[in-house]
């Protein structure tokens, strides 16, 4: 078992991260083994050098090792404070699918419980400021993942993270929160009752000691661990510099799935979706059904329900989906004549009819041509 205490303390010694942390606790199974170690003993490790070995040997001698353990002392008391705990990874409850990434945490902090359910788990991500159409089409997905008995993974942002998990909770699922600030610091402020709904029914996890304020610099790092918890990502709206496009990466380069919902060129709250799908680093999807097909074996064994039988919500139109919908029928038909029988721009159209495919009642075909599903 790993001492928590000693973790904390070997943390303080400068030169050693979660890298190294991971190869010391593999050599001497416990962290308390660590301060006992010889110089000799040390520069056996691959990629210890005889500097770092003899600063680790000799950190307990140092003014710097009781400073080291006041700092383990004082986040294992701001820890307690909230209910929370560090949970290693060497420990049965540390993520499955987070072990697997190249450069796991040594240990995360975690407030809430973990269950092995979490292991079926996508994330979704996007914008701090969605469209009308990407709250809609946040609010679809995440509902239609819920009644499927997926936990979702998203990271307690404004805007369509923020949407995500609200979504969750109103539908009486399991949502995972992963933060770029200490558990103790939450961000954004205005988040604070729906971080404790959170905790109620699921987990709020960071990698950052307490007190961490929510710098920038944070959340590139803490994006990978949104896409490492999962079996897949799916971006929803994003700029080309949004943060989601780094969670995508991530996914991307953890070979994980990476799914985008498409959008209008013309929106530039969509470019980073469409550049995904552009590159063949996202599969474009419009429904669930084509995230099932990449992930339904995987997802097997926790789903809820007969995939068919509920993915078909009942119908709710607009008006102006409705007036679209009844120009339809299963013979192809045109935009531009679909326009000009609506009486509705050409782009109107097009948002309207995307809007319908994402509730399963009409496809594209080729030559920007439409049917009735």
């Amino acid at each position: 078992m790993v001492d928590i205490k000693s973790l904390l303390m070997l943390t303080r010694i400068p030169g050693i991260g979660a890298n190294r942390l991971r190869q010391l606790i593999s050599n001497f199974k416990d962290s308390r083994e660590v301060f006992k170690a010889t110089p000799k003993e040390l520069i056996q490790i691959e990629g210890f050098n005889k500097k770092l070995a003899y600063k680790i040997a000799n950190f307990k001698n140092t003014p710097e090792y009781e400073k080291a353990e006041e700092y383990a002392n004082l986040q294992l008391s701001k820890l307690n404070k909230i209910n929370g705990r560090i949970i290693t990874f060497w420990d049965n409850e540390y993520p499955e699918l987070l072990k697997k990434i190249f450069d796991p945490p040594a240990f995360i902090y975690v407030l809430g419980r973990l269950e092995k359910v979490d292991k079926y788990s996508i994330a979704i991500v996007g914008t701090r400021n969605p469209s009308r159409y990407g709250i809609s089409v946040t609010e679809k997905f995440t509902a239609e993942l819920v009644k499927l008995g997926v936990t979702i993974v998203s990271g307690l942002a404004r805007g369509i993270d923020t949407l995500v998990h609200s979504t969750v909770l109103k539908n009486s699922g399991r949502t995972i929160a992963v933060i770029g600030s200490g558990l103790d610091v939450i961000y954004p402020p205005e988040n604070k009752s729906l971080f404790w709904k959170i905790v109620d029914s699921g987990a709020v996890i960071s990698e950052y000691e307490m007190g961490a304020k929510p710098d920038a610099v944070n959340f590139p790092k803490r994006n990978r661990i949104i896409s490492g918890l999962t079996l897949g990502t799916l971006v929803i709206e994003t700029g080309i510099d949004g943060g989601a496009m780094i969670t995508a990466r991530t996914a991307f380069d953890q070979n994980r799935e990476v799914f985008a919902i498409p959008g209008l060129i013309t929106e530039s709250r969509s470019c980073g979706c469409n550049t995904l799908i552009r590159d063949n680093r996202a599969k474009l999807v419009i429904s669930v059904e084509d995230i099932l097909s990449e992930l339904g074996n995987k997802l097997k064994p926790i789903l809820k329900i007969p995939i068919k039988m509920e993915l078909k919500p009942e119908l709710e139109l607009t008006l102006f989906e409705k007036k679209i919908y009844e120009l339809l029928s299963d013979e192809a038909i045109h935009i531009d004549l679909i326009a000009e029988k609506s009486g509705l721009s050409v782009s109107d159209v097009l948002v309207n009819l995307l809007n319908l495919e994402f509730k399963g009642v009409v496809k594209q075909l080729p030559g920007k041509m439409f049917v009735r599903i």
